[in-house]
This record gives structure tokens, sequence and C-alpha cells, in this order.
């Protein structure tokens, strides 16, 4: 069996390696005058960052076709092969490549120009910013409470 498919601690490292590579690609965006008016730039990456390295099937720090198809069906918009094409050639600058680096996926989350993947990823932050906002109470007194306020 092909070792590098464990997990454990072999994992661990790698997403550990992963995690620095992106995290120094963050700093390179943090630091470009060309992002320096972006609103809250440190959160947006690490937001960016988290939904990059869970799509990241691979673990090579690109997403492939699969990879961006699983991250479609996830969030419920589920795309044709055509269409995956499509999607791919527009984030990576028309190019050949078949793969989105990281620095691509900022580039395009970050970008003015509104990709489709930009916007179901936007699209699905403010449905959960929604849910997070509703206010949960524990009893039926509290209820009561809040409402007489």
């Amino acid at each position: 069996m092909d070792k590098s498919s464990q997990g454990g601690k072999a994992f661990g490292v790698l997403k550990s390696q992963q995690e620095e590579k992106l995290e120094s690609i963050n700093q390179t965006f943090l630091t470009d005058p060309k992002y320096a008016e972006e609103e809250d730039l440190g959160p947006k990456l690490d937001s960016f960052k988290q939904k990059y390295v869970e799509f990241d099937l691979n673990g090579q720090g690109e997403i492939d076709m699969m990879g961006l198809k699983r991250m479609l069906e996830k969030l419920g918009v589920a795309k044709t092969h055509l269409e995956l094409k499509k999607m791919m050639s527009e984030i990576v600058g028309g190019t050949s490549r078949d793969t989105i680096s990281y620095t691509d996926f900022v580039s395009m989350m970050l970008g003015k120009k509104n990709s489709i993947l930009r916007l179901i990823l936007l699209f699905e932050d403010k449905g959960k910013d929604q849910e997070t906002k509703e206010t949960v109470y524990r009893d039926e007194a509290s209820l009561r409470a809040h409402r007489t306020q």
C-alpha cells in the first residue's frame, strides 16, 4: 500500500506544511500594495485558506477538476464537466492548466471580476452569516424577557 495515502502522523505533517505554505502566500497578499485598501483582508484570507484546504483533495496545494466538482456539489450547485472546464479556465486566466493554485483562488476571491465560483462562495458565506446572527434562547422565560426589552 502506498504510504503517502495513509493518514496519521504523515498526514498531520503534510497538512502542517500545507498550512505554512498557504500562510506565506497570505503574507504576500497582506504586503501587496494592490490590496492595501481591501477591508478585513486578514480575516478574509484566513477564510479563503480554510475553504481551499477543505477542497484540495490531493494535498498538493492545488484544486483539480474533482476538487472543484466536490466543492460545488457540497454547496448544492452541481455542474456538468463542460461547465467545470469553463469555470476552471476562467479562474486560471484562460491558460490550459487544469488545477487552481491557492494564488489563483485568492486572486479570484479578491478580484473585481465576478466569476461564477466566486459568486457561489460569497453567497454561501452570506448564508452562514445570517444563520449565526439568529439569537437562541435557552427557555421560554429568557425569550419573554427579550421581547419586553
